[in-house]
């Protein structure tokens, strides 16, 4: 009996670590302090850090964006993305950030990003994701960022930019249905940004959506009327295409420094992994 007790232990042991080391250096008691993602929904169309003109941009027919995940700030230790600005060509128009911004959702990091991102010259667009609502800090996001769920629309070059919250791993009935509503006003060009990833490609690959009915039905909603969805959270490239959809899962930017650039012209879009 004893024997079988220290083996189960080990055995715990063990897949907390894994769990761990997979999980986006998770603090455990993040995910009990974090908000409900519903709560932070009705709370949409709030704008503290982006502004009118951030909103609705005027672009060229052809031009570019770069897609960023994970940075994962610390204090103020931003792990190189402090070089943004160095990647920022005439054709780059925006930037997005899917998620994961801050390590711990703290004051001082969020503030680390605004101060990063206000010097690059062209619009950032962030979202949540599960470690910038640890502890309870969505008030702090809240106040210094604003909302978590938001559209964008680029009228001169038809493209529609849609910001969705998967923080709790999970986008809600509620998101979803505004979403399909939203989707039928959208450009021609269609891209959405959520930070937790749809898919994986092994066993090793742990994070996902909660409820993979969810997944079903956001590819249901997006064939037909989006060109790409981008996803990060699980720290490593997956890409996918269903129903002429690209679904583009970007490595973390702050152990591997990876972002994506993509251009985009009347004949479709095309992107490249690049590092900073």
């Amino acid at each position: 009996m004893v024997a079988r007790k220290s083996a189960l232990k080990a055995f715990l042991l063990s897949l907390t670590a894994v769990l761990l080391l997979e999980a986006c250096t998770v603090d455990l008691m993040g995910f009990f302090a974090s908000d409900d993602m519903d709560s932070r929904f009705f709370e949409r169309n709030t704008f503290r850090f982006l502004t009118e003109a951030d909103r609705s941009l005027a672009l060229p027919e052809e031009y570019a964006f770069l897609v960023f995940s994970d940075t994962h700030i610390e204090g103020r230790d931003a792990f190189g993305f402090e070089n943004l600005a160095s990647v920022i060509d005439p054709d780059v128009k925006f930037v997005v950030i899917t998620g994961d911004v801050t390590q711990s959702g703290l004051r001082e990091e969020v503030a680390r990003f605004i101060e990063i991102t206000q010097t690059v010259g062209v619009p950032c667009y962030p979202m949540l994701g599960n470690h910038d609502v640890y502890f309870g800090n969505w008030s702090v996001w809240k106040e210094l960022i604003g909302s978590s769920c938001y559209r964008i629309d680029t009228p001169e070059s038809s493209t529609t930019l849609f910001i969705l919250d998967s923080a709790n791993a999970s986008f809600g009935n509620t998101q979803l249905e505004w979403l399909e509503k939203e989707l039928k006003t959208a450009n021609s060009h269609v891209f959405v940004f959520t930070h937790t990833n749809l898919f994986v490609e092994g066993m090793g690959d742990l994070q996902q959506l909660t409820d993979v009915r969810e997944r079903a039905r956001i590819m249901s909603l997006l064939e037909g009327h989006c060109d790409a969805l981008f996803t990060g959270h699980v720290h490593k490239r997956i890409i996918k295409n269903f129903g002429g959809v690209e679904y583009i899962t970007i490595e973390d930017h702050r152990s591997k420094k990876t972002y994506a650039k993509v251009r985009v012209n009347k004949a479709g879009f095309q992107y490249e992994f690049k590092e900073l």
